[in-house]
């Protein structure tokens, strides 16, 4: 079964440059993997610059599992804290077939 994934960022301001880069980063290296059918990164134009949201597909579970244990995940898992307004939201979800 296909998993859909939305991530919502909030760099703080004075990250932003530098969270991009890694976020950027991600989407480079996670379109590599062969289970990722889809991995879109968005920014904010008209609220705040600050927001990011991720789009996801992946073919299963045990796609996305391993997709978060690669070593550019980790790395941006390791700046949250600091760079970071929040932690990241994290919505897993499935697609509505009629």
């Amino acid at each position: 079964m296909k998993i859909y994934l939305t991530a919502i960022i909030r760099s703080k301001p004075e990250h932003t440059v530098e969270v991009v880069q890694v976020l950027e980063n991600m989407v480079i290296q996670t379109t590599k993997e062969p289970a990722c059918i889809q991995y879109d990164l968005h920014r904010s134009i008209l609220q705040d610059e600050n927001l990011f949201v991720f789009y996801e597909i992946w073919e299963s579970q045990q796609a996305l599992d391993l997709h978060n244990e690669q070593s550019y995940i980790k790395d941006f898992g390791q700046l949250a804290d600091e760079k970071l307004q929040e932690k990241p939201e994290i919505y897993l979800t499935r697609k509505i077939e009629k």
